[in-house]
């Protein structure tokens, strides 16, 4: 988002904003490993490892996120629009029957 000649830099942290199709999928839940984000619980119910939502944020499959990376890894990250309930870090951590 371009306001004047500063790019702002919440969205500057993402580095990609894939355009979701209209059918795409939420995501409603995180599945965790130790604290840490291992994956996403979508809203048509599937789980996805954290590079599974990845590949299908960059189909346009899940609508909301943008991509991020941190030490090389990829991950998704809400979309800023300035309401906190959506984003993805206030979202219930879910249970997962399989590793990833």
């Amino acid at each position: 988002m371009v306001d004047g000649n500063n790019i702002n830099p919440v969205l500057n942290t993402l580095d990609e904003i894939p355009k979701p199709r209209p059918d795409a999928k939420e995501i409603v839940g995180l599945v965790k490993s130790k604290g840490v984000i291992s994956g996403y619980k979508l809203s048509d119910g599937r789980i996805v490892s954290k590079q599974e939502g990845v590949n299908l944020s960059n189909q346009g499959e899940i609508k909301g996120v943008g991509i991020a990376h941190r030490k090389g890894v990829e991950y998704l990250k809400s979309i800023p629009d300035g309401t906190e309930i959506n984003n993805l870090s206030n979202l219930p951590t879910v249970k997962n029957s399989q590793e990833f």
